[in-house]
């Protein structure tokens, strides 16, 4: 499994301005820019998040600004992936583009409480709650976008190539 651990549980249409407020983005180090991210939806995510531990949305997740830092600070956070219903495009892409997994299941999302623990393999595109025992087929990433996940992201991805 590429991702396995604890939950965080979060609806439909999470938009980029609860993910990271931008009255935060004149912060440069992506470490304290982390520490308020969500909290305009969630005061208790920065102050607990566990590295490793997946964070599972409803439908449109990342909708919104199309800035980079939303899925960056998730990652800085110590999320190991993420897993939803569906996601805005510019969220999914920029998620790629740094290095953060991200899985779409569709409704199935609904099956996936607060207090489960999961796990993804992003190259079948499965995620399996390890709490009840259910699998949900999700769609899985290409092999080059797969690479350029597991390379840190794309910078990394072609740094790689040049190699």
């Amino acid at each position: 499994m590429d991702c396995k651990g604890t939950i965080w549980r979060y609806g439909d249409n999470v938009d980029t301005d609860v993910i990271i407020p931008a009255r935060y983005l004149a912060i440069a180090d992506m470490k304290e820019l982390a520490t308020h991210a969500m909290e305009d939806i969630d005061t208790t995510f920065a102050a607990n998040v566990k590295e490793g531990q997946i964070m599972v949305a409803g439908k449109n997740f990342g909708c919104g600004s199309s800035r980079e830092h939303a899925p960056a600070v998730i990652k800085a956070s110590g999320i190991s992936c993420i897993v939803a219903d569906s996601f805005a495009r510019i969220f999914f892409r920029n998620a790629i583009n740094i290095g953060l997994p991200v899985i779409e299941i569709g409704e199935a999302v609904e099956h996936i409480k607060a207090d489960h623990e999961i796990g993804v393999d992003m190259g079948q595109g499965i995620v399996y709650n390890l709490t009840t025992g259910e699998e949900y087929q999700g769609t899985a990433l290409p092999p080059f976008i797969q690479a350029i996940a597991k390379a840190g992201g794309l910078v990394n991805f072609a740094k790689q190539q040049d190699d």
